[in-house]
C-alpha cells in the first residue's frame, strides 16, 4: 500500500522537461541575471587598468589580466551586457521583418509572392558570415552596424519559414469556412492563420539567439564588431589570439560563448517538444 501511495504522489513531469532543458534554462537565466546585476558586484572596472599585465589566474584575478592589465573575469561578465541585447535586437527585428513579408507572400501569392521570395533567395544564396562581413565592412566597424548586417542575414530565414506555415494553414477547413462566410482577408489572416503559425517561429528564434551571439563574436574577432575597449567576447578572444601562451585571456570569453550557445540550444529543443502538437 505504501508503494502505491508513493506512486500516486509522484510528480509527473512532461516529456519535454528533460535535463538538457532544465540545464539550458538555468544557464540562460544565470547569464541574464549576471548581465543585469554585474555592475553592482563586479570586482573591477572592465575598461580600466586593474594591475600588472599578463597576471595568470589567481586569488586576486580569477581569470588573470590581459595585455593592458585589465581583469579578464570582470570583462567576461560585462561581455554579456553587449552580446545578449544585440542578439535580442537582431532576432526581434528579423522576426518582425521576415514574418511580415513571409505572411504577405504566402497569403497574397502571385507576383507579390514571387518578388518577395526571389529577394529571399538572393539573400540566402550568400554564406551568412560573408554577407555579414561585407555589410559591416561597408557600414564601418561597430556593434550597431554589425547588428544591421545580422538583421539582413537573418530576416530571409523567418520570411521563408512564415511563408511555409501560412501556405500550410490556409488550406485547412476552418480557413476555407471563414472565407466562405465572408470574413475579410485581414481577419482571415490575423485571426485564423497567423495564430497557428508561431510555434516554429518561437523555437527557431530561441535557437538562433546562440547563433547570433556566435556571429557577433566572429565579427568582433576580425575587427568588424565591437570597438576597443568595449568588453565584448569576440574582441577579447581576438586579443587572446595575439598572446597565445597567455591562454586565460581567451579562455573566459570562450567558455562564456560556449555555455550561452549551449543554453539556448537546449532551451530551443525543449520548446520544440513542448510546442509540437504531436508530442504527448
Amino acid at each position: 500500500m505504501s508503494e502505491v501511495a508513493g506512486r500516486r504522489h509522484q510528480i509527473s513531469l512532461p516529456q519535454w522537461a528533460t535535463l538538457p532543458v532544465v540545464v539550458g534554462g538555468f544557464i540562460v537565466m544565470a547569464w541574464i541575471i549576471i548581465g543585469l546585476t554585474v555592475p553592482l558586484w563586479a570586482p573591477y572596472d572592465p575598461t580600466m587598468l586593474a594591475g600588472r599585465r599578463f597576471v595568470p589566474p589567481g586569488a586576486e584575478h580569477w581569470l588573470g589580466t590581459d595585455a593592458l592589465g585589465r581583469d579578464v573575469f570582470t570583462r567576461t561578465l560585462y561581455g554579456v551586457r553587449h552580446s545578449l541585447p544585440i542578439a535580442a535586437a537582431v532576432i526581434a527585428s528579423a522576426v518582425v521583418i521576415g514574418c511580415t513579408l513571409g505572411a504577405i507572400a504566402g497569403f497574397v501569392g502571385g507576383i507579390v509572392d514571387e518578388a518577395i521570395m526571389r529577394l529571399v533567395d538572393v539573400t540566402l544564396s550568400f554564406p551568412a558570415i560573408l554577407l555579414a562581413m561585407a555589410v559591416t565592412a561597408a557600414l564601418g566597424p561597430g556593434l550597431a552596424n554589425a547588428a544591421i548586417a545580422m538583421i539582413i542575414v537573418w530576416w530571409p530565414i523567418y520570411a521563408r519559414l512564415m511563408r511555409a506555415q501560412v501556405l500550410a494553414v490556409r488550406e485547412r477547413e476552418h480557413v476555407e469556412a471563414a472565407i466562405a462566410s465572408g470574413a475579410t482577408p485581414s481577419r482571415v489572416l490575423f485571426k485564423h492563420i497567423l495564430p497557428l503559425c508561431w510555434s516554429p517561429i518561437i523555437v527557431n528564434a530561441t535557437m538562433d539567439f546562440g547563433q547570433v551571439i556566435l556571429l557577433a563574436a566572429s565579427l568582433s574577432f576580425i575587427g568588424l564588431g565591437a570597438v576597443p575597449p568595449t568588453p565584448e567576447w569576440g574582441q577579447m578572444i581576438s586579443d587572446g589570439a595575439l598572446h597565445f601562451y597567455r591562454w586565460w585571456i581567451a579562455a573566459g570569453p570562450g567558455i562564456a560563448i560556449l555555455t550561452i550557445v549551449l543554453g539556448f540550444n537546449f532551451l530551443g529543443d525543449g520548446l520544440r517538444d513542448y510546442l509540437d502538437p504531436r508530442s504527448p
